[in-house]
């Protein structure tokens, strides 16, 4: 029995709207549920919400707004089905585990959150950054000299966006180092042998009655009595800055600060002038010292690569110390400290440990 033409027309167009109908509306529902507008909707999503308000990505000079579909869901059609699949794991611990439903809970959660969210941006490249921003469209001339030294510096080392712009429309996670790693130096410089024949101080110590010392600077050990070493230190001083010692020779890496007594009791060279116009010259200084001290530097360079971990690759990507100079290192660390709540001795380990591996330091 022949089916009729009208009957399997019929049928084809009832297929072809049924199609439609699920094709389209999928579409709709995963439009829908990619606004803004659903994505606060969740209680949970206020915090987020709120910081999203006060970033640039809201609202700026241009008047253009990236919604968060804009940032968090790509272009790419298994992408989007992807991130979509993804999330509603939300709407499950929205509804039902109530896991972030408190700021106390999603501060807990939120390095975590964080870290997923990078993971996922690393993944595809920044892909939903890169619909908006590209480098070859990038008018350095227009940007500050130090964002323009890093977006080249991202490209020549195969960094993506997410890399260094991790706070960007939300507050990054708070970094926090615990007192453990620390303890442990302590605990090594108390075991440092008495015959050790160069140390190394973990703090700012007292140089006898002459000034301080600061963490990493090498002093040589003339003798050891009774847990008071004498010790002998040795570099730069700069004409005018006599109060200071530097690591080299126009290096401006400080390893001591000393006071009038300290200044009568430096043995100098002669002062010659330098390329730039600044007078250097040699100076060592003989003082005791009682203050727990380290016989190798390796023990503060692993702290150091912990700091580096968790106050400076929290926001972006690592960056090599032999990228800068050891005067450039100076000011760039600070600025970064600033912007953290790294302690003051913290900050100071981990610039001696970028300004000793500095680009013209290293393989000296």
């Amino acid at each position: 029995m022949k089916i009729k033409k009208r009957v399997i027309a019929l049928i084809a167009t009832v297929g072809i709207l049924i199609g439609w109908a699920s094709l389209g509306g999928s579409a709709a529902i995963m439009h829908a549920t990619s606004s803004t507008e659903f994505c606060v909707s969740c209680h949970s999503m206020q915090i987020p919400y709120e910081e999203y308000e006060g970033s640039v990505h809201f609202s700026n000079a241009k008047g253009i707004r990236a919604e968060c579909s804009d940032c968090h869901i790509p272009n790419d059609p298994i992408g989007y089905v992807v991130t979509k699949i993804r999330a509603s794991k939300d709407i499950y611990h929205e509804f039902v585990t109530g896991k972030i439903d408190t700021e106390d809970k999603y501060e807990e959660h939120r390095m975590a959150m964080a870290e997923t969210v990078w993971a996922q941006m690393r993944e595809n490249d920044s892909a939903t950054c890169r619909s908006c921003h590209s480098n070859e469209a990038m008018d350095l001339y227009s940007q500050t000299e130090e964002a323009a030294k890093m977006h080249k510096y991202g490209v020549e080392n195969n960094q993506t966006c997410i890399d260094c712009h991790k706070g960007v429309a939300h507050f990054a996670p708070e970094p926090e180092m615990d007192s453990a790693a620390f303890d442990e130096l302590f605990a090594l410089a108390d075991a440092t042998p008495t015959s050790t024949s160069v140390v190394y101080p973990i703090d700012m110590i007292d140089l006898g009655e002459f000034g301080q010392v600061n963490p990493t600077t090498a002093m040589n050990v003339i003798s050891e009595s009774n847990g008071q070493r004498t010790v002998e230190i040795s570099g730069y001083q700069m004409k005018g800055a006599e109060r200071v010692l530097y690591m080299g020779n126009g290096q401006r890496a400080i390893i001591a600060n000393l006071n009038d007594a300290g200044q009568a009791a430096v043995v100098a060279g002669t002062f010659k002038t330098d390329e730039y116009g600044n007078e250097w010259r040699t100076a060592s200084i003989t003082s005791t010292i009682t203050s727990p001290v380290l016989a190798s530097l390796d023990p503060l360079w692993d702290y150091a690569a912990q700091l580096d971990n968790v106050y400076c690759s929290t926001c972006h990507a690592k960056i090599a110390a032999g990228h800068f100079t050891v005067n450039a290192w100076g000011p760039v660390a600070k600025g970064m400290g600033d912007r953290t709540d790294i302690s003051e001795l913290d900050l100071e380990i981990l610039t001696k440990y970028f300004q000793h591996h500095a680009k013209d330091v290293a393989g000296h």
